[in-house]
């Protein structure tokens, strides 16, 4: 069964290799061949202190671990183009069914960067060691990709359960800040693995399970024998563990996706109607709330980053960077309706009250925090900076609720159904979602131009009056972006639909 989904795994990919996803795919390939290559300097680097080498390739495997824990959290979800949900009426067992989409999982771009940066333990390993890392090698990148899946899986589970979703969204949430905890780890320890000054760093590094294959390949044979079997142990648990997710996924029935009665809003227009169905559809759907916790998620990590570092206070442009990650992660809006679409097609006019109310419910979600928050942290970090927060914040938030449906027009992609794990984002290429949110900043960054050329004028003439300019002009321009972006998503709509419909209802 193994060979047959990767099979089916490499059939879907060889087909869906074609025009841009092709050039996305090679981008992305060759963005991992320069990380897999920057792992193997430092494995074939000499340094003085003897020690360093096997350390810091630790630390560099354990970001490779981190990246396949938090990747698919931060990005929206994992590949899921073979579903267990396509295999739930064949005659497999737990363990065979998690073995064939382990299989079919090494089958992308992803597993092959990272196999290629494990194959730096060969580099490392001298003399006999060289058949220890042959076997460690394929055990580590076992080890990642099945902890990725575990990590997405449960949270998956827990998020689908009407009772866990809160906890399934604070767990999610401890995993993105731990990237965070991370960077602060980096610096503050980075100096010592260089150095290698710090023996308990040393062995932390080493005895970790993403550094199991590293001090296989370099200690003695007992050892090297115990790094090897622990991570064969890890591996056969962690797919056991797999295998229950996935039999729980397919045989118990997701609970109510919320309360019934949801946040009101007036429905005596069109336009009330959607932005009600919207509003309660942000509230309730698993997907979208792991879009809100990711854009709350990062705001207050940039927000609070100097303060934790010991570099400053708190961030002013907290607002800002919030109302910024909230248009990069809302971009797909009628990918994660799918299908239901055809509702709108199918009313005449429709088209433009359902682009203006998803603006509306958009702008009415992530613009009180961000208004909230432009107004109090520059008061308690530096006052001189309101022209630019309370300038820069109407403006953006004006861009971004016209970028949110100007890509989800433009842009969709298909999702699985929202019954399926939240994280999965479908057959969306990660690199493709990542370049789709670069010209996101790209276009939010021309939208903050003229309010940046107003108070940097005032600034250069020492003119306060000038510098608050600001402000009207950076609610002047978000009105006309919202109006103008969101025009084009309503024509495009209009005039696109019934392709628009057959692109994000495909089966994924």
């Amino acid at each position: 069964m193994v060979g047959v989904m990767i099979r089916m795994r490499w059939r879907v990919l060889r087909h869906s290799l074609r025009g841009k996803q092709a050039a996305v795919t090679v981008i992305g390939f060759l963005f991992g061949l320069l990380a897999a290559g920057a792992t193997f300097a430092v494995a074939a680097a000499d340094f003085d202190e003897p020690g360093v080498q096997v350390d810091l390739l630790a630390a560099v495997y354990l970001m490779w671990t981190f990246g396949w824990l938090v990747a698919p959290i931060l990005s929206g979800g994992g590949d899921e183009t073979l579903r267990p949900e396509h295999f739930a009426l064949l005659p497999l067992t737990p363990r065979r069914l998690a073995a064939g989409l382990l299989g079919a999982a090494f089958v992308g771009v992803p597993a092959i960067v990272t196999a290629i940066a494990f194959c730096g333990l060969l580099v490392l390993a001298d003399g006999a060691h060289v058949v220890v890392a042959v076997f460690a090698v394929p055990l580590q990148l076992v080890f990642v990709v099945l902890l990725s899946r575990v990590t997405i899986a449960a949270l998956g589970a827990a998020l689908r359960s009407r009772r866990g979703r809160d906890l399934g969204i604070l767990l999610a949430a401890l995993v993105g800040m731990s990237g965070f905890v991370v960077q602060l780890l980096v610096r503050t320890f980075g100096p010592m693995i260089a150095s290698g000054d710090s023996p308990v760093l040393s062995a932390v590094l080493r005895w970790s399970p993403s550094g199991w294959g590293t001090a296989a390949v370099t200690s003695s044979w007992p050892v090297a024998l115990a790094g090897l079997a622990g991570l064969a142990v890890a591996d056969a648990a962690l797919l056991a563990l797999w295998g229950v997710l996935l039999v729980r996924r397919t045989t118990r029935v997701a609970s109510s996706e919320g309360p019934a009665h949801g946040r009101s809003f007036s429905s005596r227009t069109p336009l009330g109607a959607v932005v009600g169905k919207e509003l309660r559809t942000w509230a309730r759907d698993a997907r979208r709330r792991v879009a809100l916790m990711s854009t709350v998620l990062v705001g207050l990590i940039l927000t609070v980053q100097p303060l934790v570092s010991g570099t400053g206070g708190p961030s002013p442009y907290g607002g800002i960077m919030l109302v910024a990650f909230g248009s990069l992660m809302a971009g797909n809006l009628y990918g994660m309706d799918g299908s239901a679409l055809w509702h709108t097609l199918v009313v005449p006019g429709a088209a433009s009250v359902d682009v203006r109310g998803r603006q509306l419910a958009w702008t009415m979600i992530v613009g009180p925090v961000a208004l909230v928050l432009a107004i109090v942290l520059p008061a308690v970090t530096d006052p001189g900076l309101y022209p630019w927060v309370l300038g820069l914040v109407p403006a953006l938030l004006g861009g971004g609720g016209g970028l949110v449906v100007l890509l989800s027009v433009f842009a969709a992609y298909p999702m699985p159904d929202r019954k399926a794990s939240p994280f999965a984002a479908g057959r969306s290429p990660g690199l493709l979602r990542a370049l789709t949110q670069l010209g996101i900043g790209l276009l939010l960054a021309v939208v903050a131009l003229p309010v940046v050329a107003v108070v940097i004028l005032g600034k250069a003439l020492d003119a306060p009056v000038v510098e608050w300019l600001g402000l009207p002009v950076g609610i002047a321009v978000g009105v006309l972006m919202f109006w103008w972006w969101g025009g084009i998503a309503a024509r495009r709509l209009a005039a696109r639909g019934p392709e628009l419909l057959a692109q994000v209802a495909k089966p994924v």
